[in-house]
Formats: C-alpha cells, sequence, structure tokens
C-alpha cells in the first residue's frame, strides 16, 4: 500500500483515489465459483485510501483452471481424491510438465496443462454439460462465469438469471450474481443479491464482505461499517477485516477508529511478518493525515526494515520527514526512491519541490529541481498537473518567469474547478517575477478556503467521502 504524497497535492488539496481488491477464502467446491471471480474480477472488497495521491499495488490470486475431463488423484496407485469435469482448480505451482493443483477438498496433486484449461476457455465443457443435464442450474452458474471470464457479460448475465430460475437458489449463487452485478457497478443489484446469499447462510462472511464492499462502493458508510463489523464477530482472527473495515471508517473519518483497526491487523499477522506490509502503510498513511508525521516516519520505516525495496515506502517516508523539518534525510529518502526504480515519477516530483523551496540554503538547487521536475513531466507526459506545477516553480525559483508563466497558463486551463483559482493565484505571483515560496502558496489556498465560507449561503457541508474510483495500478511502483 503506497501513499503518494507531493506538496502540490497538499497545498491545492488535489486528491486520487486508487483501490485494492484482497484475494477471497478458498471455499468449498459448490462455493468455489466464488473464489474464481473475486479474483477474476475487481470486486471483493476495497482496501484501499484516498486523498494525497495515496496509491496501492493489487494483489490478488491467479485465475484457476478448469477441469477438462475427469480425472483421479492417485497417491501409490490408491485414488485419493477425483476431480470430476468442470471443476475449479487452484493452481499453486506452474511446473514444466503440468501444474500443480489443489481440489476444493484441499488435496493437491500434478495434472497435465492439457486437462486444466483457463476459465475463460472453458465454456464448452460446460455447455457439453449442460447438453447432458439441461436442468442443472449448478452448471449455468459455472458456465456464466466462463463467459464473464472471456468478457461476454450479455451471456453471463443470462447464464446467472437461468441458473436462479431453474431454481437454483443456493446462497452461492446469489453471490456470484452479486459479484457480477458488482463488477458492472451496479451495486444495488449486488446488495439484493447479497443479502439474499446472507438470509440463505447468515454466517458467510465472503456474502457479509462482499455486501460491505458493495455498500462502501454506493456511499452507504454505516451499513458498511455494520458488515464488516458482523463479519469480524464470526472471524476475529482475520486480519484482512479489520483492514477493510479500517477503510470504510477513513471515509466515516473515524479515523482514530480506523487507526485502531490497522493495528490490531498488524498484531494479528505480525508485526514483523511481511504479510502485515499493507496495514503498516496504511496506518502510516493515516498518521499523516492527522499530522502525526513521526508516527508515519516510524510506520514508512518499518516497512522498510520488512522489504529494504520497498520504493513507496522510501517515498512516504521522505515526505513525512520534509514536513518535520529535516530536509536531508527526506533527500536522502527521495533519492533512494529514485534509485530503486528510476522511473518513479512522483519521487522525483518530491525532489523537485524541496530542492526549489527548503530553506536550507546548502540543499536549495534550482537547477537540480528543474531537472527532476523535467523528469517526472517526462515519464507522465506532461499529463499529470502536479509534475507542471514543480516544473513551473522550479522555473521561478532559477528566475525563467517566462518559462514559469508558460506552465502555470497550461496549468489553470486543465485545473478541476476547484483549483482554478488557487492556480491563477500562483500564475500572477509569476507574472509579478516573484517565485515560488509554499508559505505564501498556503496561505493564498487558506485565503480562498475562508473566503469560500465566508460567500457559502449556509454552513460548510461536513466531510463527505469519495466513491471509489477504479484506477490502473501506478507503473513498477512497489506496495
Amino acid at each position: 500500500m503506497a501513499l503518494n504524497l507531493s506538496l502540490y497535492n497538499l497545498i491545492s488539496g488535489k486528491s486520487r483515489r486508487w483501490m485494492q481488491q484482497p484475494a477471497a477464502q478458498t471455499p468449498s467446491r459448490n462455493k468455489i465459483f466464488v473464489q474464481a471471480f473475486v479474483s477474476t474480477c475487481l470486486l471483493f472488497c476495497c482496501l484501499g485510501l484516498s486523498s494525497h495521491g495515496f496509491s496501492q499495488q493489487i494483489s490478488v490470486g491467479s485465475e484457476p483452471r478448469v477441469a477438462r475431463v475427469q480425472m483421479r488423484l492417485s497417491l501409490n496407485d490408491e485414488a485419493i481424491d477425483v476431480i470430476e469435469k468442470g471443476d475449479l482448480l487452484t493452481v499453486v505451482e506452474d511446473r514444466e510438465n503440468g501444474f500443480l493443483v489443489q481440489t476444493a477438498s484441499g488435496t493437491k496433486g500434478l495434472v497435465a496443462k492439457v486437462n486444466a484449461v483457463s476459465l475463460a476457455d472453458s465454456t464448452d465443457i460446460y455447455t457439453d454439460l449442460i447438453a447432458k443435464n439441461e436442468k442443472e442450474g449448478r452448471l449455468y452458474t459455472l458456465r456464466a462465469g466462463a463467459w464473464w471470464a472471456a468478457g461476454k457479460s450479455a451471456e453471463a448475465q443470462a447464464d446467472f438469471d437461468r441458473a436462479i430460475s431453474l431454481g437454483y437458489t443456493a446462497a452461492h449463487a446469489y453471490m456470484s450474481r452479486g459479484l457480477f452485478w458488482a463488477a458492472s457497478k451496479d451495486y444495488e443489484k449486488a446488495i439484493v443479491d447479497y443479502t439474499k446469499a446472507i438470509e440463505k447462510e447468515p454466517s458467510d462472511v465472503a456474502a457479509l464482505v462482499n455486501r460491505a464492499a458493495a455498500y462502501l462502493a454506493s456511499n452507504q458508510l454505516e451499513k458498511s461499517e455494520r458488515d464488516y463489523s458482523t463479519a469480524i464477530s464470526l472471524q476475529p482472527k482475520s486480519p484482512l477485516l479489520y483492514q477493510q473495515r479500517a477503510v470504510t471508517r477513513k471515509a466515516m473519518a473515524k479515523i482514530d477508529d480506523a487507526i485502531g483497526d490497522f493495528s490490531r491487523a498488524i498484531e494479528i499477522y505480525g508485526p514483523d511478518k511481511p504479510a502485515s506490509i499493507p496495514a503498516w502503510m496504511s496506518r502510516g498513511f493515516l498518521h499523516f493525515q492527522t499530522s502525526k508525521h513521526q508516527q508515519a516516519v516510524d510506520d514508512f520505516g518499518h516497512v522498510i526494515q520488512l522489504n529494504p525495496k520497498a520504493t513507496v515506502a522510501y517515498n512516504n517516508r521522505g515526505y513525512n520527514l520534509q514536513q518535520l523539518g529535516k530536509p536531508v534525510d527526506a533527500l536522502a529518502d527521495f533519492d533512494k526512491a529514485i534509485q530503486l526504480e528510476p522511473k518513479y515519477a512522483l519521487a522525483h516530483q518530491n525532489r523537485a519541490w524541496l530542492l526549489a523551496t527548503t530553506e536550507n540554503e546548502s540543499l536549495r538547487d534550482a537547477v537540480a529541481a528543474v531537472a527532476s521536475a523535467s523528469k517526472a513531466c517526462e515519464l507522465n507526459d506532461y499529463q499529470d498537473v502536479s509534475d507542471m506545477a514543480a516544473l513551473a516553480a522550479a522555473h521561478s525559483v532559477q528566475g525563467e518567469f517566462d518559462k514559469a508563466v508558460g506552465l502555470q497558463e497550461k496549468i489553470v486551463e486543465r485545473a478541476p474547478p476547484t483549483q482554478k483559482k488557487f492556480a491563477g493565484e500562483i500564475l500572477k505571483l509569476y507574472n509579478d517575477k516573484k517565485p515560488f515560496d509554499p508559505k505564501v502558496a498556503k496561505q493564498l489556498q487558506n485565503d480562498i478556503a475562508a473566503s469560500a465560507t465566508l460567500l457559502a449561503p449556509s454552513p460548510a457541508p461536513t466531510q463527505s467521502p469519495l466513491p471509489p474510483l477504479k484506477v490502473e495500478p501506478p507503473k513498477k511502483r512497489p506496495l
């Protein structure tokens, strides 16, 4: 998990949102369909925090394979398990001579690759099974999954509906269709199906968590929190559930409660276990958000201890060190992040801001700031406004006001409505031959916010969390 911050983000209030989807639990054979789609669709739950460029690398299980024929797993010529045609298999290891798979019952065995096809290529298998038993709704649900994996949504929906119309109303039939609706961003229909699944199996944690995610996606935060809490009561030793509830609580502005949930997740994982890294990163972000920069530094530092190549953790720790007035240490962290990942645009941008605006005269270097900001802009094809803002600021500090003005004019054009006034005020500074000064910029932002409050016809609304957005994970950004 990664928070990606820059000075421009902090001053302008620019916000990005990145989501994570954790993998599902291993279900029984009848429920293995749910596992297949938790791993192939961007659903299940949202685990990620928003604001100030918080980002996260997605980690999910691999797509299952489908048994092309009936197979018998044997040990010393003794049958220990039977794989039926159409069964979904979890691939444990891809070997040269076959797939090491795990069956629904937990048995592991090696099968020939030709007999374990990809989910997207398995529609013919299920069509053949359906031809032999047209009234078995379960088979339609499985084929729906194959259609879905193949990108044929209309066919998938038809098979989901057909399965239920044939009387196949097991909990996981509704769960599977609910996942389909959620992937289609029809969260209300997803919630209806998840609710039916929960009514049939009230102790099904997967259904509760999926409904909680749908509630979160549709901004029904109290209901989301309630479902996560119920899931935790059923599985109090699941660290992932605490992380998921923390996301909802963060969106509800229950920051202390969210920090508590991430802390509990760390405790369950074991603070020195690599699996705890996402929770450390998440908690570090919340410490930053509450201006507890030293705690944020400590959390990101712990991540670095667990993974010395955690590029984003170096960037994050550097940013918070900068907020603590430790520019030398901050610069070292930005440099380390860039050393680990030379194409890490945000680390270049942060380095540029520091070199252009630091009060430490021995570090201030406008020429180097221009070079770093230019690199960030090049890596993002001059599409990121905050990169361009860093470059404009660096030019202004170097006394190249014509270049600063030209860039800032483009920023004003591209800025969203909430940022245009601030961008315009910065443009006035450059037109007046005044270099960027973070203190002046912060005061301008405060003045704009105060003016907006005074002009509002009614009291300012309470904080409303942003709905989750699907985005592509950052290129080569660890964690």
